[in-house]
């Protein structure tokens, strides 16, 4: 049960070493981007249909139907990764149950969106779970934790294209021991839970009132998607790559400070951050020279 690419590793990892991969469950076509005819197929849909598996998209995760052809399967374990949040009669279905793999060190970041977070907040290192799903999201009793560095300018996006593959690593890990009966799950300690909810374009917005390093961690944490963004004379500007300066001199936060060919820096609470990679809604993301070629700030 998946959706996005994140999940796409983990369903070649789980047929390429020979489990029986007897269904998978995904999210509904997306609609076709303007100007495109047919819907869109999820990257895991793709990915099954190339291998010949069927492809269960239900509406609701609680509909009869669905229920009924799912069991039809007579699936053992069930595998999710990346998907949504399953009702008991789902998960409890298999003899095996029902595990999940997460983007975090559980119980640290439960929620939608681990990696942003894990970055946002300057973590040095994450790593990815696999646990038994229950009732309440992210709590159940962990299977396998592997850990991995976080770079000091490495996005959420980097992070993810890495964790993705060990991730892949570890469901596989995950099934052959769960085969074997040779897992130990254990309980999460609740009271060293950290969350990471979900993210909203209005909370994407940079405080430049902040410190440079806190700045800097949280352009890095939205990036590329879905984008912190600044705001220049009532244009939005997302700002998907960015360096911290802590040496410049003191200023304003928010300040620009600009040759208008060569660099953009904004000044923080302590320092400043040089912008180095743009985008202005509906363009394409730019390097900063190649963004001043057609963009001009205007400085107060």
């Amino acid at each position: 049960m998946g959706t996005p690419e994140f999940a796409v590793p983990s369903l070649e990892g789980l047929v390429e070493n020979g489990f029986e991969v007897a269904a998978v469950v995904t999210a509904a076509d997306a609609p076709a981007r303007r100007g495109r005819e047919g819907a869109v197929a999820t990257a895991v849909k793709k990915r099954a249909l190339a291998y010949g598996i069927p492809v269960l998209q239900p509406a609701s995760l609680k509909s009869p139907e669905f229920l009924e052809e799912l069991r039809s399967y007579q699936a053992n374990l069930q595998v999710v990764v990346a998907f949504r949040r399953l009702p008991e009669g789902v998960w409890a279905m298999p003899e095996y149950g029902t595990f999940n793999l997460h983007g975090s060190l559980l119980p640290k970041y439960r929620g939608a969106a681990p990696i942003n977070w894990a970055v946002i907040r300057g973590e040095k290192e994450t790593g990815v779970t696999t646990f038994f799903i229950n009732k309440d999201i992210d709590t159940g009793s962990v299977l396998f934790q592997e850990s991995l560095p976080i770079g000091e300018n490495e996005t959420a996006g980097e992070l993810h294209d890495r964790m993705m593959l060990l991730g892949a690593q570890l469901v596989l890990k995950t099934v052959h021991a769960i085969a074997r009966e040779a897992v130990q799950p254990c309980r999460q300690d609740d009271s060293l839970a950290t969350y990471a909810p979900k993210i909203f374009h209005d909370t994407c917005r940079i405080d430049f009132n902040q410190p440079c390093e806190q700045v800097h961690n949280f352009i890095r944490g939205m990036s590329p998607y879905p984008g912190a963004w600044m705001m220049h004379e009532e244009q939005e500007i997302k700002v998907l790559r960015a360096t911290k300066d802590p040496s410049s001199p003191g200023g304003l936060p928010g300040a620009i400070l600009t040759d208008h060919k060569t660099y953009v820096k904004v000044q923080t609470a302590d320092g400043a951050v040089c912008l180095e990679e743009l985008q202005l809604q509906g363009r394409r993301r730019m390097p900063v020279r190649e963004f001043l070629n057609g963009f001009r700030f205007h400085l107060s």
